[in-house]
């Protein structure tokens, strides 16, 4: 018996298409375009809502952080605002779950006098106490914050000038420990005393010679941080490599720094 689907005189052809009869390929089409689509939506809710990676440009916060660290902010610790939503779209204003940082966590924020540039600092001060600087050392409401040198630190700063830098450990109130860089006698030695506005909190970079914090009044600095401006707490250094590196040109690749690969960025008391 012959197979039906065959003819002695050879198989037919198949029919050419006109590509409007093809329903197999416009399934896998409409199927790749809502994969893309979905996994964009979750990008987007997960950037949103609960991470979102930065890369630090500058030596503000050294030691902490490093020119070339990629760090991991966490967005739900203090709400959100439109400073959470990508572009910080004017869509509405204050803050939906707010909560304050606690002392000593390093924030992400967008700064008040740029517009849409991010900075990332330490959180000091809470609203309505009052801050003050003198030779350098740091007071909250009239009480010094206690600090120790525990070394010295030589090196090029990011404009090729030979720096050398004291190294404190600084213990803020309720006992987180970190430590700060200081150049000796500068211009933001002495500050204050100031309160902070409701609504605010106050933020110092750890490289306090070399950081335009909320010491700095705007246009030059972002002066105390509104609580909306916040963008997330951050937790962790995923990766850093230094600055000349590029993923593009892999004679480059041993710069990049393993030994600051996942470092936790934990404010919890030492």
């Amino acid at each position: 018996m012959r197979d039906p689907l065959s003819s002695s005189k050879g198989a037919e052809p198949p029919l050419e298409s006109d590509g409007a009869a093809e329903p197999h390929t416009r399934k896998r089409k409409d199927s790749l375009g809502s994969t893309l689509l979905w996994a964009l939506l979750v990008a987007l809710a997960v950037r949103t809502l609960l991470f979102q990676p930065f890369h630090i440009p500058s030596e503000s916060m050294r030691p902490t952080l490093e020119a070339g660290d990629y760090v991991i902010a966490s967005k739900w610790p203090y709400g959100y605002s439109r400073y959470s939503l990508p572009l910080g779209p004017d869509v509405f204003d204050g803050r939906v779950f707010a909560g304050l940082p606690d002392r000593g966590e390093v924030i992400v924020f967008r700064a008040p006098h740029t517009g849409g540039q991010s900075f990332i600092k330490r959180a000091i001060g809470m609203p309505g106490e009052t801050i003050e600087v003198r030779g350098g050392v740091l007071f909250i409401d009239g009480a010094e914050v206690p600090r120790g040198l525990v070394g010295e630190d030589v090196r090029l700063n990011q404009r090729g000038e030979m720096r050398r830098y004291d190294v404190y450990e600084e213990i803020l109130p309720g006992g987180v420990a970190y430590e700060v860089l200081d150049l000796g006698a500068g211009d933001l030695d002495d500050f204050g005393p100031v309160t902070v506005p409701a609504g605010h909190v106050f933020a110092l970079g750890d490289n306090r010679d070399e950081s335009r914090d909320s010491r700095v009044p705007s246009p030059l600095g972002p002066g105390p941080i509104p609580l909306e401006n916040l963008i997330g707490r951050a937790d962790l250094v995923l990766l850093s490599a230094r600055p000349d590196f590029s993923l593009w040109r892999p004679w480059t690749w041993y710069r990049l720094r393993p030994d600051r690969f996942a470092r936790s960025l934990d404010a919890e008391p030492g």
